[in-house]
């Protein structure tokens, strides 16, 4: 069950999250053409129901992007951080004398949706990746709204196929600015069996090569 990870499989999934973290940052880094850091400080399992609680409550203004994951794992991904500090990393992107305006236009938009597919997309790469599963992603779809809002609509999609979700907190850092981010992982059913037995873990336990499970 989803709900029932023991702290090694989190240990997995969570160094699987710091490849995709730092896949993310590169790839940041030199589309911004500036230092950028990003890591994952933990990684929790959470119901569906208390992810808007989770996050700030359902007031609080949001970028969302959201995907489906197609392949040898099927799920479906949430990615959400705050407005104002989105709007900051869109700006750096833009480039111009108005990028600190905090207005979300047509650039604006064009950016996170850049920032949205390099981010997510990071994380699709280090699971298929390291794992060896086929996994392939959707063109991701943003959303821009009060955290309740997105949930409400995006989250009603996801629960069609699991009532819990991974949680990835990433942590992003630029310009002395430090971006707090929220990355769900909505395995559809058997899908994180699938990946964590990739991972070589299974039952808690880690699988190594010609030997019995070790815990």
């Amino acid at each position: 069950m989803v709900n029932k990870l023991t702290p090694l499989q989190l240990d997995a999934i969570r160094e699987v999250g710091n490849i995709g973290a730092a896949h993310a940052a590169t790839v940041l880094s030199q589309l911004l053409n500036r230092k950028v850091f990003m890591t994952v400080p933990q990684v929790n399992i959470l119901p569906l129901a208390e992810a808007c609680d989770f996050v700030g409550g359902p007031e609080q203004p949001m970028v969302g992007v959201y995907l489906r994951v197609f392949g040898e794992a099927p799920s479906k991904i949430l990615y959400l951080f705050p407005e104002d500090k989105a709007l900051f990393v869109a700006g750096l992107l833009i480039n111009d004398s108005e990028k600190c305006r905090n207005i979300l236009g047509e650039l604006e938009v064009s950016a996170l949706k850049e920032i949205g597919n390099i981010l997510t997309g990071a994380y699709v790469y280090a699971f298929s990746n390291f794992t060896g599963l086929n996994m392939l992603s959707s063109v991701p779809a943003l959303a821009f709204d009060m955290v309740g809002a997105i949930l409400n609509t995006i989250l009603a999609d996801l629960g069609e196929m699991g009532d819990y979700a991974v949680l990835i907190e990433t942590q992003l850092t630029a310009c002395d600015l430090s971006i707090d981010g929220h990355f769900f992982l909505v395995p559809d059913p058997g899908s994180l069996n699938t990946i964590l037995d990739a991972l070589g873990v299974k039952n808690g336990c880690q699988i190594r090569s010609g030997s019995e499970c070790q815990k």
